[in-house]
């Protein structure tokens, strides 16, 4: 029987689910923008808002949907999986108590806490900004600044790297945060992990490297993330021997302490002198990691879903071998002033052997603008990084004018920086 499944969310991560799934069931997909890539797989496509649970639900049920997918942190904070669990549509995602291991950052440390969850940081939890000011003066080393609800991973300040610590103290006093969390800057290598879960099982993928930073050379402010790479097994350039199995075991660790959670765990790590600490845990696939996972993901994703649904165990996962780099193309101006607006034209054809996924563009009259946030994304795949960055960048010709891509990504350059930064840490 052919599964139907209901997309929840329009972005470059949606796409490539709907991609990895499109050709083994009968889509269908509702966000509060029409992704054209997505539209384009889908059966049916609603332009509904994504933290509208009611209304998701509701399609989900005219549609037929006998699973669900829930792309964006935004729709599982405001209680969609709840809502298509209650409608009787199994959702693959956490509902909105157990997301707040993402949503809810204090909530998250407090977590890490109480169930001796290995990786956790030193913190503190403030409401008053003053207190948090006190805190920062009287702390020997440098802090991570972290509002502790949904920033779209761009609310993070980091001491000694980002800002100064008089800069820091403005930001809490300016910025109306309701809370705050306060915990000790990990110096490291950065990765993530991202894991299928359902009825206790655990399923994990191959580790990614994203780069937040808006300009080449790991410059500027921070973004959703301008590019992603992943090697041809299931570790990192610069990672030693047990540093991956170290992840999984903190990603099952979560695991056991929150035996009904369902959907992807992710995990971002700091690679430390120590070995992996928990930079923070997302409830959904990461935007680009996604599209480094899912293009070399040879179990069907439908497989994943309907055995999470019927209660079975969980598929063991196969992948292609082959790295990938992930590339995202953004608007002038973007992350602080993004030139929205602006026609843009991407010559599909000359993306080549490459994957290319839209992400937030406004289609209207068979044309394509940007928005103010990233456009569109292309993944090259090889025997090697250095093969897959070489796709990737022969790809970037669909890009046209009028934005911008960071290049260096995938590059033997910065790998290798990587792989020298963590000698020095560790030596």
């Amino acid at each position: 029987m052919t599964e139907t499944v209901l997309l929840v969310g329009g972005g470059g991560r949606e796409h490539a689910i709907a991609r990895a799934v499109a050709d083994d069931c009968a889509l269908y997909a509702c966000a509060n923008v029409r992704n054209p890539g997505i539209r384009r797989l889908a059966e049916g496509f609603e332009t509904i808002d994504e933290t509208d649970a009611a209304a998701v639900a509701d399609y989900a049920t005219d549609v037929g949907a006998d699973l669900a997918v829930i792309g964006p942190e935004s729709a599982l904070e405001a209680g969609v999986a709840d809502a298509l669990d209650d409608a009787g549509v199994y959702a693959f995602g956490p509902r909105a108590e157990e997301a707040r291991l993402e949503t809810d950052k204090a909530y998250q440390r407090e977590f890490m806490e109480e169930n001796a969850i290995p990786g956790c940081p030193d913190y503190a939890v403030f409401d008053d900004m003053a207190a948090a000011c006190e805190y920062i003066d009287e702390y020997d080393g440098d802090l991570a600044v972290k509002p502790a609800g949904l920033t779209g991973g761009k609310g993070v300040k980091v001491i000694g790297d980002q800002v100064t610590a008089e800069e820091a103290k403005a930001y809490l006093r300016d910025a109306d945060y309701d809370r705050v969390v306060l915990e000790e800057r990990l110096v490291g290598e950065e990765f993530t992990i991202q894991a299928f879960v359902a009825n206790g099982d655990v399923r994990t993928t191959p580790a990614v490297q994203d780069h937040k930073r808006a300009y080449e050379g790991d410059d500027g402010p921070n973004t959703g993330g301008m590019g992603s790479y992943s090697d041809t097994g299931l570790s990192l350039p610069f990672m030693r021997e047990g540093d991956y199995e170290a992840a999984v075991d903190v990603l099952d660790s979560v695991v056991d302490a929150l035996p009904d959670y369902k959907g992807v765990l992710y995990g971002q790590f700091m690679l430390t002198d120590e070995g992996p600490k928990v930079v923070e845990f997302n409830a959904r696939f990461g935007d680009p990691e996604a599209m480094n996972t899912l293009p070399v993901l040879e179990t069907p994703f439908v497989d994943v879903l309907a055995a999470a649904r019927d209660g079975d165990p969980l598929p063991e996962l196969s992948f292609s071998g082959e790295a990938t780099v992930c590339k995202y193309a953004v608007p002038d101006g973007y992350p602080t002033d993004p030139d929205a607006g602006a026609e843009i034209a991407v010559d599909e054809e000359s993306a080549g052997d490459a994957l290319l996924y839209y992400a937030s563009v406004d289609e209207r009259d068979g044309r394509l603008y940007t928005t103010t946030s990233r456009a569109f994304a292309v993944v090259g795949r090889g025997d090697s990084i250095a093969a897959a960055e070489a796709q990737a960048e022969d790809a970037l010709a669909a890009a046209g004018d009028r934005v911008r891509i960071r290049h260096d990504i995938g590059t033997a350059d910065l790998v290798q920086r990587r792989i020298d930064h963590m000698d020095e840490i560790r030596s």
